[in-house]
């Protein structure tokens, strides 16, 4: 008797969260405050999530947005990333969300890529927080592209990725243009030369942090966003080692000239807002830029006459 009974309220307990599920999933559509645009919430908690996160060539829009805009309108509903969700393909509605910023419009992330990004990422705080963490960072900008290291480090960079060509009979070039930039981002950033094994280790686990970043947000073991989440404190750990070797050792971090010994100087700053600013670097660096390079060289294969004009203003 008392088996059965369990039995009943376990089945009645899994019965009532899926309900549940359903009924959260849906729940907006019936309490509609206004016009609402047309489009599809998709499976209950998943959403279109998965349709959305499809890889697609750069050069495109992908084909969720296309079907979408084709079907629903440059403006459209779904449920992405556990949350309704209103997206806009439309320039000047997008133009007049940027310019409005701050006044009608907060600008955030999905929940789910908090847990990967850290409570205090500037990508994902708001209001007075954000414009004092943007305000350290354009000044950390400014004061390290003022320096004269800056351009000779690139160029150091750059002509060790030629040469490392001459013996490969094909090269990949997007791949060729992240570890461009990948190195290029650690040594401003944290004063490390590709040849030092901290690069190695703090790459690897950047790897992986990047590929959980705009993935499925289910915290399970082996799940891409699981792995981004214990990548990105595992570089945690290596910059605060990092700091701590610097603060140790003061007369070094003066030679390296880099975010770090900036920010061992900024006293408004925390331990982990620190931390999470040399991530923050990383991130925002590394796949617009390479992306923008590799774009650049790929119009210029297809533009004879842009290339030549390019070739004529960088030899005069």
């Amino acid at each position: 008797m008392a088996e059965g009974f369990w039995l009943v309220v376990l089945v009645g307990g899994v019965v009532g969260f899926l309900l549940g599920l359903v009924l959260n999933h849906f729940l907006p559509l019936l309490f509609k405050g206004g016009l609402v645009p047309k489009g599809t919430f998709g499976w209950p908690l998943l959403g279109e999530t998965y349709s959305f996160l499809k890889p697609h060539s750069s050069n495109s829009v992908g084909a969720f947005l296309q079907d979408h805009c084709s079907r629903y309108g440059k403006v459209f509903r779904s449920h992405l990333f556990f949350s309704p969700t209103v997206v806009s393909c439309d320039p000047e509605l997008n133009y007049f969300i940027l310019q409005n910023e701050g006044k009608l419009f907060e600008c955030s992330y999905p929940k789910p890529i908090h847990g990967i990004l850290g409570k205090v990422s500037m990508l994902v705080a708001v209001d007075d927080t954000h414009k004092r963490l943007r305000n350290v960072a354009l000044s950390l900008v400014s004061i390290s592209k003022s320096k004269p290291e800056f351009l000779n480090d690139i160029e150091s960079i750059a002509i060790q990725i030629l040469d490392s060509w001459k013996d490969k009979p094909k090269v990949i070039f997007c791949e060729e243009a992240r570890k461009f930039t990948f190195n290029v981002i650690v040594k401003q950033v944290l004063g490390l030369t590709p040849q030092e094994p901290e690069t190695s280790k703090i790459l690897e686990d950047f790897l992986t942090f990047m590929r959980g970043l705009i993935s499925l947000p289910l915290y399970i073991p082996g799940t891409p966003y699981a792995r981004a989440v214990q990548a990105r404190s595992r570089i945690s750990s290596s910059v605060k080692a990092i700091i701590e070797e610097r603060r140790r050792n003061p007369e070094n971090s003066k030679k390296r000239s880099d975010f770090v010994e900036i920010l061992l100087s900024i006293d408004t700053l925390s331990e982990d807002e620190k931390v999470s600013f040399v991530l923050d670097s990383l991130l925002g660096g590394y796949e617009t830029t390479s992306l923008l390079v590799s774009m650049v060289v790929h119009f210029l294969t297809h533009s004879p006459t842009a290339l030549q004009q390019l070739s004529k203003n960088i030899r005069t």
